[in-house]
């Protein structure tokens, strides 16, 4: 008798952890099944391309393994020091994009609401324009303002290009942050120059980060702006490995270039990542 009375709470208890169990396991294949065209995708765009990037790096033109096309990199003084020269120009457009953004993107997190979207999207709008359209634009701009120097304009033309990449993150992780924080901090006297850098500059690190490697990447690879805005002697890495794209024979030392260049990017994710490691995300994009 005892075991019956044991037995019969129990079971109505078991069916309903099983029906859930099995109410789980639907919606886990439903969500799954969403995600579906974005990994054919991604696979399609992704994937595969990156593959057949690989086969011409580690390929001669018949076909065979080789490593040349690295050693070409490598025993090119020259092309290092463009390299260099990109990385050193990303870094410059992250820094004043930066500068730029942190500011505003603090006066924006603190506008009244009902101004807030208008204008945030004053400053997004530029992005729904084709970005040659906008470097164009920015062509014509520096002309009137007679900018003759190419480095000046490369460099304007990119902090142009990529502010918002860098705003967005920043406006978001400052958005979301806790404001009980601040309002702690100035009830214990902090002035406000220390609340910005014992308060908000760490709790928007995630945002500082997303922004920095969304603005550096795509500025280290970039090969349009300084072709349109700049000349020869501003060529980066990016205008190199699309010279060596246009000739019918170059695929497999431009291959190569590229899987340099995103092993190289690879290695900033990776530190970026590092840094944020165990901070609360509070609106960054990693």
């Amino acid at each position: 008798m005892t075991d019956e009375k044991t037995v019969k709470p129990n079971a109505p208890a078991q069916s309903g952890e099983v029906r859930r169990e099995k109410k789980r396991k639907i919606r886990g294949v439903k969500r799954t099944a969403f995600a579906m065209p974005y990994l054919a995708l991604s696979v399609i765009f992704v994937v595969v391309p990156l593959f057949i990037m690989l086969y011409y790096a580690f390929t001669d033109l018949d076909g065979g393994f080789t490593l040349d096309n690295f050693a070409h990199f490598f025993s090119r003084p020259n092309i290092m020091a463009v390299m260099g020269k990109s990385f050193l120009v990303a870094l410059l457009t992250t820094v004043v994009c930066f500068l730029l953004a942190y500011p505003l993107a603090l006066a924006l997190s603190s506008t009244a609401l009902n101004k807030k979207f208008i204008l945030v999207m004053l400053f997004i709008m530029p992005m729904w324009i084709n970005s040659l359209l906008r470097t164009y634009a920015m062509k014509i701009v520096l002309h009137i303002l007679s900018v003759s120097n190419a480095w000046t304009a490369v460099t304007v033309g990119l902090v142009y290009d990529f502010f918002p990449f860098m705003l967005l993150p920043l406006y978001s992780a400052l958005s979301g942050m806790d404001k009980s924080l601040i309002e702690a901090s100035q009830d214990l006297g902090a002035s406000p120059v220390k609340t910005l850098f014992k308060v908000k500059l760490p709790l928007s690190l995630p945002g500082i980060v997303s922004g920095v490697l969304m603005v550096f990447m795509p500025t280290v690879s970039t090969f349009a702006i300084s072709d349109i805005l700049g000349d020869t002697s501003t060529y980066l890495f990016g205008n190199v490995i699309d010279q060596w794209f246009r000739n019918s024979g170059g695929w497999h030392i431009g291959s190569a270039y590229s899987f340099i260049l995103l092993a190289l990017i690879a290695v900033t994710v990776v530190i970026a990542n590092k840094l944020t490691k165990g901070k609360k995300e509070v609106g960054g994009v990693l």
